[in-house]
């Protein structure tokens, strides 16, 4: 039986298409969202909408989901455009992930993933964990790109999850947000769980999850500020709650409060956030590795033109 889920509309997507906003919203592709409107899956108000139509802000949304397919036979496997793996070696794989891209597969998501591009291009990885998401020891959201290690070996599984959980991995991003934090070095410890409105969001609330995010402003620009950002947690959206919480949301945010109108000045249909170094001890060698990343094309792009006024 497909699951219904029930969201108010953004301020941030008013106006725009549905099947543009629900892929934002919800993970899917457009052509997935296209699907379940033309089968009378999406509602506005109580009426079904179509693809082209256009949303309110206030008005409520409900979607129905087809169930996902079972845990234990993931997807088919299919090679991942953009992505590009970085390190390789008999323990685990580094890889430079796209936007786009999630990690593993999960309900609701019929995008590409690491789990299956990695298969598709021939790297064998652990067996444990959940069958959708073997060897997956951390994650990135769909709309960031970045940095993400895998384990090829149980060994490894079992060193780099205790690793992550006693936070001695190193996890820098940079994330382009509006206006200036200040202090413009600071750190932002305020728990994070369920948002009590809207659970496809995430929120600073009272009784969440310990959530600490270390940021120092690399260079300011009028409206915006380039920071790097250092993670001691990993919660879900961590970096865009908090940035959100301190009213400097990610540059193109939408979900979470970012300006619209900057978002389509900039060219970008995602928010501006890039996990740009990943180090930590290997688990074969027993060495500190450290890999790093580029900005991707898009993210360049907005910097540039933010960096010109």
């Amino acid at each position: 039986m497909p699951t219904t889920r029930e969201l108010p509309v953004p301020d941030g997507l008013a106006g725009e298409r549905v099947d543009a906003a629900l892929a934002r919203l919800l993970g899917l592709t457009r052509t997935a969202v296209a699907d379940l409107a033309d089968a009378g899956g999406v509602r506005l108000d109580g009426r079904a909408v179509a693809k082209g139509d256009r949303l309110r802000a206030g008005a409520w949304l409900e979607v129905e989901l087809p169930d996902p397919p079972s845990a234990a036979v993931p997807p088919p496997a299919e090679l991942v455009e953009g992505l590009r793996v970085v390190h390789d070696d008999d323990d685990l794989v580094v890889v430079d992930k796209p936007v786009g891209v999630a990690a593993h597969p999960s309900p609701g998501w019929t995008g590409p993933t690491v789990v299956g591009g990695l298969a598709a291009a021939g790297y064998g990885v652990a067996t444990s964990g959940a069958a959708e998401r073997q060897g997956i020891v951390h994650r990135l959201d769909v709309g960031t790109s970045g940095l993400m290690v895998v384990a090829k070996s149980e060994y490894a599984y079992s060193r780099l999850k205790q690793a992550f959980r006693d936070r001695t991995v190193e996890k820098i991003y940079h994330a382009l947000v509006q206006g200036h934090p200040d202090p413009l070095t600071g750190t932002i410890d305020a728990p994070i769980g369920r948002h009590p409105t809207a659970d496809y969001k995430w929120a600073v609330v009272a009784g969440g999850k310990p959530s600490v995010t270390h940021y120092e402003v690399i260079e300011a620009f009028r409206g915006a500020s380039l920071a790097e950002v250092h993670l001691e947690t990993g919660r879900t959206h961590q970096i865009r709650v908090h940035f959100s919480a301190l009213h400097h949301p990610c540059v193109g945010d939408l979900t979470y409060g970012a300006d619209p109108t900057l978002a389509t000045r900039l060219g970008l249909t995602r928010q501006w956030l890039h996990a740009v170094r990943l180090g930590f001890t290997h688990p074969g060698s027993e060495q500190w590795v450290e890999f790093t990343s580029d900005y991707p094309a898009d993210l360049a792009r907005a910097l540039e033109l933010v960096e010109a006024g």
